[in-house]
């Protein structure tokens, strides 16, 4: 197998001259930071020449002004009466001008910079100073910066550093106190002694602490808002996973989801589909088109929610590949109060990604590493060995001569054959097929990132690597990223600007799909006596056809890869008016390349041409390649102020955003080797190369309020309308509005007498928020030029498609009603939420008569509800100085129904129809259910027929036809809707267990109530080829075998000819209960004891677990393309 290349080999040039711009970026800053540097040290080599007898500090300072550069912090309060400065020093330093001009005035002077700072002398100048340090944490250990650290009675202090350091000299008196406050926490005193090194813990403050809720445009007091969200921080989402953000998300929010996948399991390359509060919309693609080697339906879904990342909207895609170490905060928007101002991409709910920002003070490294051991799991599998198989094959009768079979082989045929695979089975042939594309994999994760500086000036750095290797051979999805964060403030004017770059690498597996290697025979052996890989595996019996060798293929030079570069420049100024109005403009820039390279190899079986005696040139190459440019602009204006018992929280604002594509595909036939790949030397391109563009523009003007009377009353209300490019030229702009109210009631009197509600808070709101899900000109008439041919009036062209003026959003309108409380002290906290969401003027294709030269075209025809509640139960078990546990559990239930579908949707369930009707009896495609739509019914319904079982008597199955009459026939037109996937409810349940500096964190993912179609009983027990394929072990119980048995499956086909394929029927469908451990982490922080011995602000170890078990009532394979995996992941964290 060849190695794979560096990461940089494919697209070396392009993204070292992005590296190579950002080191430039870094060197100036670098440049900029020593020119800061040496003008302190010039500072204090400064020499001046100073005479003066009985003079104020004033006049040494205009004396020292008139010959430097210098500036001066003093408190002339204090100073003033210093009247007694006599000096006479000619071309000394600086410093030893101050030293011998301040002697005896009980004032000293520090140089800091181009600033010289007088204060107070100590008591005892003489004595040698006393000093004290330590750390100061929170009470989860983790480090506070920006702690005051003051002796009590004075005006000397210091401030804790990004790791939670500090250090006070202390003056010479007895009985010291040090105060440390920080806001919202408690303030805590400690006397010195003689104690040289105190590390402080603060507790939080519960009454002043005040958490807020992030829109995306503005932070909103979480007290006074109506809108419904669920905030989940950076410490508990690496909780969960380390290296998959959307992931995480899911236990913390029973309605955030990411759509079930059993094809694609662990695929490093599959990118998760994501909704809230359930499915809304009808994709383009039905599953009748779908591409069957399509992962995912990332492209113009509908129940996608946006994601918004430091105020800009980002792709799924990229958060899949964010680093989660440089997320400080992730908030989920559920309800049309929380995201009206996202108006036409609201629909779906909004996640607000918030990332970690530069703290001032020294300069702080911070080091991540996780390495993760990902092994295959294959605990849903339940397949027979070599002997097991020939057993089964033996007493299902595949080798009993029958004169009256269609298979004619003579009886000594088949001992002979028999006994030559059992001859194989006692040689120890016993091939273990699932194993052979899968391998246990170590990948590692390294994170690095700097930051420091002062209040006014601050800047970050950070550089990530991601290695993940899938555990099929072969499959890759490599990350590299780089980014660095400048923040200037000038007293009410604040700038900041953020450059990142990505780099994604990503190459499928060779092997293909897993599917095939769950059917090989286990008693087959895939090399020959020489250790090379056969071609063909073992013909046992000259009437079957040739059976291809799943291994031989991946040795050879065929290859799947791509790789995705993205560059974003975000710029954001911010101007404080007033302390109370704040004017606030954003831009971000964003450029996105990215290219695919797929190659067949000509000996390859895969192509459409392969080899033969007459085509001796073979190959195929597909390339493609595309480029976007986004732009999106945001302006603010934004009051919060308190008036009297008023607290008004206002904001008006406009947005633009546009993004341009293109891209470009090319495919190429006829290579003369599998080493030689390249365009040039294929024999011919296969048509000409393929370009499209495509341009889209949204504007949005906003405005919003949250007001609260004295923090009892509540009122939130938004206003958006937006424009968009998608429309027709009559429906480009509309409204969207929400509106929300509620009451703090622990804040009335008679509340608050009672002693133990901390929080007592109900709230409701109503809206209404849209979506656009389309191709960006599907609202207008566009034409196809054929390029392939050439006329004297030039290319021709013909209507491609039927465009459609009043085309508009669909647009979702959503009741919310909830409350949360909080009891006797935080010890109990309970959330809970209920919702009616009604999507319509839902946007699906119209049939339309052929005569017009179209099928159909876009309209707003249908209508699609959701409801549920949500509820969010958190307890805090143990409350103890050194000890805490909190136990978590979240639960969800969402109904689905479709409300009204347009007559292309009727027309597409006679498509479904029609392929069931024209299919043979052995068409495997028809094996599995298809999705129909009906109203009243589901996005996620289960169709087939209604059978009352296998009949006794014949052993055939008898159908229920939709008339309610009995038949031996199964018919499409039968087909009604037997189940429905969505659970009756789902959520998670976790626990944070804390002792000291050892933490345990567990968490685990449930689901009742809903429907499963098991299809590993369809096709591994019932349907299943016996004779050429390897079975599930239940494929000989419950089988129906004489007359009088009572039976669950069909008759075994002893015949060696295909097995009938048994159509979808209620017989496999079965209730779906399931119960997973999706995380557990074990983690110890290291005490000040180690950290300052290894000159380390901060030291912390992990070791995790995710994906420990899946518990199921229904027993059905999983990872059908791709198998499922568990992971063990060890982590390092370190600060310095």
């Amino acid at each position: 197998m060849k190695k794979r290349g560096k990461l940089c080999t494919p697209f070396q040039k392009r993204w070292c001259r992005k590296i190579l711009l950002l080191m430039k970026h870094l060197c100036i800053f670098l440049f900029v930071f020593n020119f800061g540097l040496n003008a302190a040290v010039h500072s204090q080599n400064q020499r001046v020449s100073i005479e003066l007898k009985n003079a104020s500090i004033e006049d040494l300072i205009v004396a020292i002004k008139s010959q430097c550069d210098m500036g001066f912090l003093y408190d002339y309060d204090k100073t003033k009466s210093v009247k007694n400065i006599t000096v006479n020093m000619q071309n000394v330093l600086l410093s030893e001008v101050l030293s011998k001009a301040l002697l005896g005035t009980g004032f000293v002077a520090e140089i800091e910079n181009n600033m010289i700072i007088i204060k107070e002398a100590p008591l005892n100048q003489q004595k040698e100073a006393r000093t004290v340090k330590g750390r100061v944490t929170d009470n989860k250990k983790a480090p506070l910066p920006g702690v005051t650290v003051l002796i009590k009675g004075t005006s000397i202090g210091v401030v804790t550093d990004t790791a939670g350091m500090y250090k006070v000299t202390l003056p010479d008196q007895k009985d010291i106190t040090l105060l440390f406050s920080f806001i919202g926490m408690v303030s805590k005193e400690v006397k010195v002694g003689n104690q040289k090194e105190i590390n402080v813990v603060l507790e939080e403050d519960v009454e002043n602490l005040e958490e807020v809720v992030v829109t995306g445009f503005s932070n909103i007091r979480s007290s006074s808002f109506t809108g419904n969200s669920v905030t989940v921080k950076k410490d508990d989402l690496l909780k969960v996973s380390k290296t998959n953000v959307i992931k995480a998300i899911q236990a913390f929010d029973p309605s955030f989801r990411i759509k079930e996948n059993n094809r694609w399991g662990s695929d490093p390359n599959a990118i998760p589909e994501v909704y809230i509060r359930g499915e809304s919309g009808i994709a383009s693609t039905k599953q009748l088109d779908r591409d069957p080697l399509s992962k995912s339906n990332l492209v113009d879904n509908p129940n996608l929610p946006t994601f918004i990342m430091d105020g800009f909207e980002i792709s799924v895609t990229k958060l899949y590949d964010y680093d989660p170490n440089r997320i400080e905060s992730i908030t989920i928007l559920k309800d049309a109060a929380a995201t009206a101002l996202y108006g036409s991409r609201a629909a779906n709910g909004v996640v607000i990604i918030t990332t970690v920002t530069p703290k001032a003070g020294k300069m702080n490294v911070s080091y991540n590493f996780v390495a993760d051991l990902t092994m295959p799991d294959l605990s849903d599998y339940d397949l027979l060995n070599a002997k097991e198989k020939l057993e089964v094959e033996r007493l299902a009768g595949c080798y009993d001569y029958d004169p009256n079979s269609n298979y004619k082989r003579d009886i000594f045929a088949l001992e002979k054959e028999y006994n030559e695979k059992l001859a194989a089975v006692k040689k120890g042939v016993d091939t273990y097929w699932l194993s052979k594309p899968l391998h246990t994999v170590l990948n590692h994760k390294h994170s690095l990132y700097l930051d420091g500086g002062s209040d006014n000036f601050r800047f970050g750095f950070d550089l990530q690597y991601t290695n993940q290797d899938g555990v099929m051979k072969g499959s890759i999805r490599d990350r590299v990223g780089a980014g660095i964060f400048v923040q200037y403030t000038y007293k009410s004017l604040s700038i900041r600007n953020d450059i990142s770059f990505l780099i994604t690498k990503s190459k499928e597996s060779p092997y293909g799909d897993f599917s095939k290697f769950a059917k090989q025979l286990p008693y087959d052996e895939y090399k020959d006596e020489n250790g090379n890989y056969l071609e063909y595996l073992r013909d046992w019996s000259s009437f079957s056809s040739k059976n291809e060798n799943p291994l031989y293929e991946p040795n050879l030079n065929s290859f799947d890869k791509s790789s995705g570069e993205e560059l974003v420049n975000n710029f954001s100024i911010n101007w404080k008016i007033f302390p109370s109005l704040l004017l606030k403009g954003q831009i971000s820039l964003t450029r996105g390349h990215d290219e695919s390279k797929r190659f067949v190899d000509p000996l390859s079986k895969k192509n459409s041409n392969s080899l033969s005696l007459t085509n001796l040139l073979s190959g195929e190459l597909s390339l493609s390649k595309g480029e976007n440019f986004t732009y999106d602009m945001n302006m603010t204006l934004s009051y919060n102020g308190v008036i009297g018992d008023h607290m008004i929280n206002a904001l008006a604002g406009i947005s633009i955003k546009q993004t341009d594509t293109k891209s470009e595909s090319s495919n190429y036939q006829g290579f003369p080797s599998g080493e030689l790949s390249s365009p040039e030397y294929a024999k011919e391109q296969v048509d000409k190369t393929s370009h499209s563009e495509a341009s889209n523009r949204l504007v949005g003007v906003l405005a919003t309020i949250n007001y609260s009377y004295k923090d009892i009353y509540l009122l939130d209300a938004s206003v958006r309308v937006d424009g968009s490019s998608a429309f027709g030229a009559d429906k480009r702009y509309a409204p969207f509005w929400s509106a929300g109210v509620g009451i703090n009631l622990h804040k009335f009197n008679f509340i608050q007498n009672l002693g133990f509600v901390n929080q007592l808070k109900i709230r409701g709101s109503f809206g209404q928020t849209g979506k656009v899900n389309f191709p960006a000109y599907a609202a207008r008439t566009s034409y196809q030029v054929f390029t392939d041919e050439w006329y004297k009036t030039g290319y021709g062209a013909i209507l491609k498609a039927l465009g459609n003026r009043n085309l508009t959003w669909e647009t979702t309108n959503t009741l919310d009603i909830g409350g949360e409380i909080s009891l006797f002290d935080d010890f109990i906290y309970l959330k809970g939420s209920y919702y009616d969401k009604k999507t319509v003027d839902l946007v699906t294709d119209v049939t339309v008569p052929t005569s017009t030269g179209f099928t159909s075209y876009r309209d707003n025809i249908g209508e699609i509800s959701n409801r549920g509640f949500e509820l969010d139960l958190r307890v805090h078990a143990v409350r103890k100085k050194n000890m805490s546990l909190i136990v978590n559990a979240n639960l969800a239930h969402n109904k689905n129904k479709i409300l009204k579908i347009s007559e292309s949707l009727k027309a597409y369930n006679r498509r479904v129809q029609e392929k069931f009707e024209n299919a043979t009896a052995f068409d495997s495609e028809v094996a599995e259910p298809f999705l129909q739509y009906e109203e009243g019914g589901s996005l996620n319904s289960i169709w087939g027929v209604r059978s009352m079982g296998i009949n006794p008597a014949d052993g055939q199955e008898v159908y229920i036809a939709k008339d309610g009459s009995l038949t031996n026939k199964w018919l499409a037109s039968d087909q009604v809707v037997l189940g429905n996937t969505d659970p009756g409810a789902q959520g998670s349940i976790g626990f944070n267990f804390v002792y000291k500096q050892f933490s345990v964190f567990a968490s685990f993912m449930y689901e009742f109530g809903g429907d499963r179609y098991n299809q590993t009983l369809v096709d591994k027990v019932e349907n299943v080829d016996i004779y050429k394929e390897n079975v599930d072990k239940r494929v000989l119980t419950n089988r129906w075998q004489k007359i009088g048995d009572k039976a669950k499956y069909k008759s075994i086909v002893s015949d060696r000819s295909s097995v009938e394929v048994t159509r979808p029927t209620s017989r496999f469908v079965q209730q779906y209960n399931a119960l997973s451990w999706s995380s557990l982490e074990l983690g110890y922080d290291f005490g000040p004891r180690i950290t300052n011995m290894l000159s380390m602000s901060m030291l912390r170890l992990t070791l995790g677990m995710s994906d420990l078990f899946h518990l199921s009532n229904v027993k059905q394979e999983r990872g059908l393309s791709y198998p499922f995996a568990r992971t063990v992941n060890f982590s390092l964290k370190m600060a310095f």
